[in-house]
């Protein structure tokens, strides 16, 4: 019956897989220093820099992203500035304030647009900034998100367009890669070819929506603000002295390019929902380029949907909606979907 339950609520939600259980259980055999000093946490610094070919990087596991990014963001961002981002970015719309809290009261800038942020609205929101002197906020780090949290996936020049914006600014790139592994499968491109080879200094490598308990990797291209992220974990309460136990997981994630494979089987099943939307008749509003799909039902579809048992977000009120209202919708595949419970969301789609 699992394979037939229909749940699109959040790759948050989904099952770890076993290579992870059992480098858990590895780990878990005998005694190791602490705070990030056992050997299986130094092994991860080291397979992360192979994997994004930056042998220099700084290495830092945090266990969410939200402590992930307001922590790198609080290493490029002093308080007195403010970081550029998305309207829709997970660091404005869901993290409770979290960066303005760890840089210490640093403001965001929303850059006006959608999902994706274009270089020209991108220039104008930095050059608007720094025009009051002492009494406006300074220009800060600028924070991309790929997938962004709309499903769409910036094209490599894309984002290398929006790198070479901030640069001409002299400002830091931060991107949060809370999907980064969908994204590089979504692209076909290396960790390597998506950070700092087009100019991101700091990266989140992320891991637990792609199948890890609770495992992001921050990942500094230019060491020099290492210390100072470690510093701001500890003081944060994010260092964690059984760090083992984070480390295990993303050394199971790295080996064999697990990562990669969980990635491709989320996008896959996505990739096949789309293609059973679409002969359905329901319109794709954005996504389904890695792992989300953003739809449009009405709203008797999506009573339909939830009577049957579907699990996934829909935006408005089912119940007051008219049965013909067309209501968004947001599904999101994770490594463990089954093609039983695609199909049998599809058909229920079909059979209204």
């Amino acid at each position: 019956m699992t394979d037939t339950v229909m749940h699109f609520a959040s790759d948050n939600g989904g099952p770890v897989p076993p290579q992870v259980l059992e480098a858990l259980t590895r780990a878990n055999d005998g005694y190791a220093w602490a705070y990030g000093a056992d050997p299986v946490s130094q092994e991860v610094v080291a397979g992360v820099r192979a994997l994004f070919e930056a042998p220099e990087a700084a290495v830092h596991l945090a266990a969410t992203g939200t402590a992930a990014n307001a922590l790198a963001l609080a290493c490029l961002c002093p308080p007195f500035a403010t970081v550029f981002c998305s309207p829709v970015a997970h660091i404005h719309e869901d993290e409770c304030n979290a960066p303005e809290f760890y840089t210490g009261g640093a403001k965001l800038t929303l850059v006006p647009g959608a999902d994706k942020m274009t270089p020209e609205a991108l220039r104008a929101s930095i050059q608007a900034e720094e025009t009051r002197g002492v009494h406006g906020p300074q220009r800060g780090a600028v924070s991309l998100t790929t997938v962004t949290e709309r499903g769409s996936v910036y094209a490599l020049d894309e984002l290398r367009a929006l790198c070479d914006v901030a640069k001409e600014f002299d400002l830091p790139v931060h991107l949060d890669g809370a999907r980064f592994a969908n994204a590089c499968v979504a692209l076909g491109c290396k960790p390597a070819e998506m950070t700092w080879k087009l100019g991101v200094d700091v990266a989140v490598f992320g891991g637990t929506k792609n199948g890890l308990m609770g495992a992001e990797a921050v990942v500094f291209f230019d060491p020099a603000k290492s210390w100072e992220f470690e510093l701001r974990r500890k003081r944060g309460g994010h260092l964690f002295s059984k760090h083992r136990y984070m480390a295990a997981q993303m050394q199971a994630y790295l080996a064999g390019d697990l990562w990669r494979d969980l990635a491709t089987r989320a996008n896959a099943a996505c990739a096949r929902l789309a293609t059973g939307l679409r002969t359905a008749g329901i319109r794709i509003a954005s996504g389904a380029e890695a792992n989300m799909i953003y739809f449009e039902a009405t709203a008797a579809q999506h009573r339909t949907l939830k009577a049957a048992g579907a699990l996934y977000h829909a935006s408005g009120d089912l119940e007051a909606a008219a049965p013909d209202a067309l209501l968004l919708g947001r599904l999101v595949c994770d490594w463990s979907q089954s093609e039983a419970s695609i199909d049998r969301f599809v058909d229920t789609l079909k059979a209204v």
